[in-house]
Parts: structure tokens; C-alpha cells; sequence
């Protein structure tokens, strides 16, 4: 019996965290001010008490956090083996995943918005930063004309932080076509010309 209810409440609260998340995740990528979506409000869509919320995730910061980790997972999975797969120019697997990168940003600018408002601003301190850093330093070792790859692939993930991805899309109303298509030009312009450069992120991970 005591193994039973222990079953149940586990089950209970799986089902109670995947609620959370999938009503985070719609608040925020519905409203045009992921700043004003409260602990409440996704109670709330959840159909969960606020308590719930602060004991499964500590607070608002880290709430959002689970939910960028929810989204990425997929993403990360199809970086993964995309990186595995054979046939790709060390150079294009190094634009892919900064691609992949960015246009994750774009489509995610609301929740990463509603991240830096909860005091998760720096990059660095986001467990996904040292995912990203690991895996495009390991492509950047493969590029001959790279001598730095572990500063070159922190500079690279500057180039695209969240902000100003947000500034750039929404302030400066530039097309996320033509952001991809600029980063592609900057990434080529790092890592030197060359005889075949890099396309505009045509073999991203991300589906499209």
C-alpha cells in the first residue's frame, strides 16, 4: 500500500510539473509582456495551487529556467546528431549550430525576455551556456584557420546573445532572415575566407 501511494504521488506530480511548463511556456510565448506573466497567472492556466509552484521550482527565475531546458532538449537532441552525422564541412557544422542557436533566440524571444526580467540576465550563468560553448568549441577545433576555439566560440555566442537578438528583431525591425543571413557573413568573416564559405545555415538542426 505504502508503495502504491508513494507510485501515485510521483505519478501526481509529473503530471503537475508538465502542466506548469506547458502553461509557462504558452503564457510567455503568447504575451507581448513576458515581464507581466505572474506566478499566479500560470497557477492558475496550470490548475495547480501557487504553492505547488515555489516548492517544485523554487521561484520565478528558476521556473523559467525549467522551461528554456524543456525547449532546448529537442534541440539540443537534433544538435547532437546532427554533429554525429558524417559528411559535413568542420566549417558548416560550425555555422549550423550557431544557426540553430540563433534562430532558437528569435523564436523564443519572450521567454528569454521574461529570463533576464527574473535575474537570469547573464548568459553564463545558464546551464544550457556550457552545453552550447562545449559542443561549438569542439567544431571550431576541427577549423584549420582557428588557433583559439575556446575564446573563439565564446566570442561567436556573443554575437547572438538574447538581447541582443531582442534588439535587433524588435527594436530595429530586422527580418530573422536577414539576422541568419548577417551572422552567416560574420561567421565566415572570423574564421577567414576560403574556397568553399559557409551557406546561410542551410543544414541547421532546427526544423524549419
Amino acid at each position: 500500500m505504502a508503495q502504491r501511494t508513494e507510485r501515485t504521488e510521483r505519478a501526481d506530480a509529473l503530471r503537475n510539473r508538465e502542466a506548469v511548463l506547458a502553461a509557462a511556456d504558452a503564457l510567455f510565448a503568447a504575451s507581448s509582456s513576458p515581464q507581466n506573466v505572474s506566478m499566479d497567472d500560470i497557477a492558475a492556466a496550470a490548475g495547480v495551487g501557487k504553492g505547488t509552484l515555489f516548492r517544485r521550482f523554487g521561484d520565478r527565475a528558476g521556473l523559467i529556467g525549467a522551461v528554456i531546458a524543456a525547449r532546448l532538449e529537442p534541440l539540443q537532441q537534433a544538435v547532437q546528431e546532427a554533429q554525429g552525422a558524417a559528411g559535413s564541412p568542420p566549417r558548416q557544422r560550425v555555422l549550423d549550430l550557431l544557426d540553430a542557436s540563433l534562430r532558437f533566440k528569435i523564436e523564443n524571444r519572450n521567454l528569454m525576455s521574461a529570463a533576464e526580467d527574473a535575474g537570469l540576465s547573464s548568459p553564463y550563468r545558464a546551464g544550457h551556456y556550457d552545453w552550447w560553448h562545449g559542443i561549438l568549441r569542439t567544431a571550431l577545433d576541427r577549423v584549420p584557420e582557428v588557433h583559439e576555439a575556446d575564446f573563439t566560440a565564446h566570442a561567436l555566442l556573443a554575437a547572438i546573445r538574447a538581447d541582443l537578438v531582442a534588439h535587433l528583431i524588435d527594436d530595429l525591425k530586422m527580418t530573422p532572415e536577414g539576422l541568419r543571413a548577417s551572422l552567416a557573413a560574420h561567421i565566415g568573416n572570423v574564421l577567414g575566407n576560403t574556397s568553399e564559405p559557409p551557406t546561410g545555415g542551410g543544414r541547421s538542426p532546427v526544423p524549419g
